[in-house]
């Protein structure tokens, strides 16, 4: 029998290395191993070594999501897997479901519209899964067999009962109890979003939040107990037969609780994103440098002292690289070898880093030596005097009172922020209009003693294009005020491919149709004399672009480039899709094409499927999203591109990641044409697609510049008018980071800002001027 883990203290146990980036998700499975999922975009299965325990290898790598992986959830061995199953839900929409003792994939739940936050298999084996879209989804033999709005909000994890009831947890600041599709209690107290949801056995739940805070709640909505001492955002609690509780933070921190006290804080080199005990009490650990780490209390699993030395190594490294000294990062100061340099002049002062501190020297000239003054600290006074709100601490927290019977709002404040960044983050947060925004900077002012503050005369207010109020300046009518003026943000108008090689294309044409023709198996597919002669004809209208608004075609015409996309082997089809790429842009042609349209056989959606899903050949892709990139010229096609708009971005979403430039180029435009007619359309479930797309393309680390500045248009297209805003807070972080990307840019649309600051003074990146 196992010894109960609260007998001492945790300590390192033994680490998992394998990831190749932050590392999301844990789930313990039973006694057979761990899974983890991480922002590498793979799961990986890490199953118990018997010879060695507590060792654990890496066994299996399950490959199949396009972006990061979230939540886990682990189906114990049965008839269909006879070594147990994940489940896995990723960035990029999708649940994936895998056979263990394969790690192959053997389904693929398709129907979230934004990322997958939570899993869990209710008592009968359907799985349930969260989203970002606000909906909870029931899974049974690969399909959606029912769905709801759970939220109004982002829900952001979903957990089971032992009741077979289920909660979610969502960026609202509350959390429900379902059965079934009831709501049967909403649980409100949390100040911000609820992230991390865990049963207390015995007892009721457990909810960690982005206030900072874990709570205990009875199942009645009761709060029994709050635990108060991360210092950010709690991502994950956990709990134990044994009654310990166990929390991750982005303030790099894991720490145990027993009655409501905390026992002791494991800091880590990076974010915790999840904790998770395994059933003997050990704990395991997520961090965002990519390693798993296991804890524990019993002696004979700690790890050995050079395994102990190297991990007290690595995080004080870690710490001098975070470490600031006045103003300074630690890490950038000099060594103590810059004081074998003379100094310039009497009284010059130096600060050099010394082990984990700055220290700083003055040169003293009679003497021609540096003398020591002493150890050089960040912060004013003792941190113990600072405010604290929601487990952060502040050098001011004050109490607002807003009027009208509302209740008193506490606004943090640190003297070294900027006011009016405060001031626009905490109008965002509390929902109120940007027309305080002059009363808080001033308020902010006034009770922090900075009397002598310059206002900002030249800044442009982000909400409404408005400038700094001035004393005894004339009055500013809001109705009346303008939205902020970017050069490329909003984008009006489409962009479109509207260059070819015409020459290229029908040559090649001809070569694949002597192909065909010496294959006795596919002769009957080639072109007769005639239909050549056809396609020259096409071809020579479309050259002709100066008689663009008299020419015309024929049905036969079209109707031949349809045969030909539907009847020609896969590999042959691209020259053919690029005359039906300019044919797009012809006024008669695009017509013509959309007459076929409105047939009951929609033509054009079986040609991106078998392009996209059927054979899946770099040069068909190219120019297949280009094509459909050039229906954005005419309006008549815009009902069509919003219907199919799932199915196009699903088809060609899967080769973001793409290593070729014109691909990348290619589907970047076709996201940024679709952000630009859902803003026109007013679509808020389009808009809020092509934003989770757009910042999947953005995550990937190889776009060239070209392809990752339409993205970057296209975001700040989307965010600019508000409404994608608080989506767009409530997604999950850039790579390589903690912090939500609503915290990134202060809460506020510094977004576009930035965007225009990074982005070329000319507009030579919107040409599509390319073959």
């Amino acid at each position: 029998m196992e010894p109960e883990p609260n007998v001492g203290e945790y300590r390192l146990s033994c680490e998992l290395r394998g990831h190749e980036d932050d590392v999301r998700g844990i789930c313990v499975c039973g006694d057979a191993g761990i899974a983890t999922s991480s922002r590498d975009k793979t799961v990986r299965f890490w199953s118990l070594n018997p010879e060695k325990k507590p060792k654990y290898t890496m066994s299996k790598i399950m490959l199949g999501h396009s972006s990061f992986v979230g939540p886990l959830a682990w189906i114990a061995p049965n008839e269909s897997f006879s070594e147990g199953g994940i489940v896995s839900g990723g960035m990029d929409t999708l649940v994936l479901l895998w056979d263990l003792k394969t790690a192959e994939k053997v389904q693929i739940l398709k129907g979230h519209q934004l990322q997958v936050t939570g899993l869990t298999i209710d008592d009968n084996g359907d799985i349930v899964s969260s989203s970002v879209d606000c909906t909870v989804r029931r899974w049974r033999n690969g399909q959606s067999i029912e769905y709801w709005e759970a939220h109004k909000a982002a829900i952001q994890a979903v957990i089971k009962l032992p009741s077979g009831e289920f909660i979610t947890g969502s960026s609202d600041t509350t959390f429900k109890l379902w059965r079934g599709k009831t709501c049967l209690h909403t649980f409100v107290g949390h100040t911000d979003t609820v992230r991390g949801l865990a049963v207390m056995p015995g007892l009721g739940i457990l909810s960690a939040s982005h206030d900072g805070s874990i709570r205990l709640w009875a199942i009645t909505g009761q709060v029994l107990m709050e635990m108060v001492g991360h210092t950010s955002i709690v991502y994950s609690v956990d709990a134990h037969v044994s009654g310990l509780i166990v929390s991750g933070s982005e303030d790099c921190f894991v720490k145990i609780w027993k009655d409501g006290i905390c026992v002791q804080s494991i800091e880590h080199p990076g974010c915790v994103w999840d904790v998770k005990f395994v059933n003997n009490g050990d704990i395991v650990t997520a961090c965002s440098d990519g390693v798993v780490r296991i804890w524990t209390v019993h002696k004979d699993r700690i790890a050995d002292s050079l395994a102990l030395e190297a991990y007290a190594s690595h995080l004080s490294q870690y710490k001098c690289s975070r470490k600031r000294v006045g103003g300074l990062k630690l890490e950038e100061l000099p060594g103590l070898e810059s004081l074998q340099v003379p100094g310039t002049r009497d009284g010059q002062t130096k600060v050099v880093r010394e082990g984990d501190n700055g220290v700083a020297y003055s040169w003293n000239l009679k003497e021609q030596k540096w003398d020591k003054i002493g150890e050089v600290v960040d912060g004013p006074e003792d941190s113990i005097n600072r405010a604290v709100l929601d487990g952060v601490q502040y050098d001011y927290v004050f109490d607002v009172d807003i009027g009208d019977g509302q209740p008193i709002r506490k606004l943090p404040y640190n003297r070294s922020d900027d006011p009016y960044a405060t001031a626009d983050k905490w109008l965002l947060k509390e929902n109120l209009p940007p027309s305080f925004r002059q009363q808080i900077v001033e308020f902010i002012l006034q009770n922090s003693g900075q009397k002598d503050f310059t206002l900002d005369t030249s800044f442009r207010d982000p909400y409404t294009g408005s400038s700094a109020y001035i004393p005894g300046g004339p009055s500013i009518n809001s109705g009346s005020s303008m939205k902020p003026i970017f050069k490329h943000i909003p984008k009006k108008g489409m962009l479109f491919f509207d260059a070819a090689q015409f020459e290229g294309i029908l040559k090649k044409i001809a070569e694949f149709n002597n192909v065909l023709m010496s294959d006795p198996a596919q002769n009957s597919l080639s072109l007769t004399e005639l239909e050549l002669s056809r396609l020259t004809s096409v071809v020579k209208i479309l050259k002709d672009t100066s008689h663009y608004h008299c020419s015309k075609f024929a049905d036969a015409d079209i109707a031949l480039l349809l045969k030909l996309l539907k009847s020609w082997p896969a590999a042959l089809m691209f020259p053919v899709i690029d005359i039906l790429r300019m044919t797009i842009l012809h006024p008669d042609g695009s017509n013509l094409l959309f007459m076929q349209l409105k047939d009951e056989n929609d033509e054009l959606m079986e040609i991106i499927k078998k392009v996209a899903v059927t054979s899946a050949l770099p040069a068909n892709l190219l120019t297949t999203i280009r094509a459909v990139t050039n229906l954005f010229k005419h309006s008549y096609f815009y009902p069509w591109l919003q219907i199919h708009r799932g199915e196009v971005l699903d088809a060609f979403s899967s080769f973001c990641s793409s290593s070729n430039k014109n691909i990348q180029l290619s589907y970047s435009t076709l996201i940024l044409n679709y952000a630009v007619l859902l803003i026109e359309k007013n679509d808020l479930e389009g808009q809020s697609q092509v934003l989770s797309a757009a910042l999947e393309i953005a995550e990937e680390g190889n776009q060239d510049v070209d392809s990752k500045f339409r993205v970057l248009v296209a975001i700040g297209s989307l965010m600019l008018e508000g409404a994608m805003r608080k989506i767009a807070m409530d997604l999950d972080p850039f790579p390589g980071s903690c912090i939500k990307l609503g915290d990134l840019f202060n809460g506020t649309n510094e977004l576009c800002p930035l965007i225009e600051s990074s982005l070329p003074v000319e507009d030579e990146m919107f040409s599509c001027n390319m073959s």
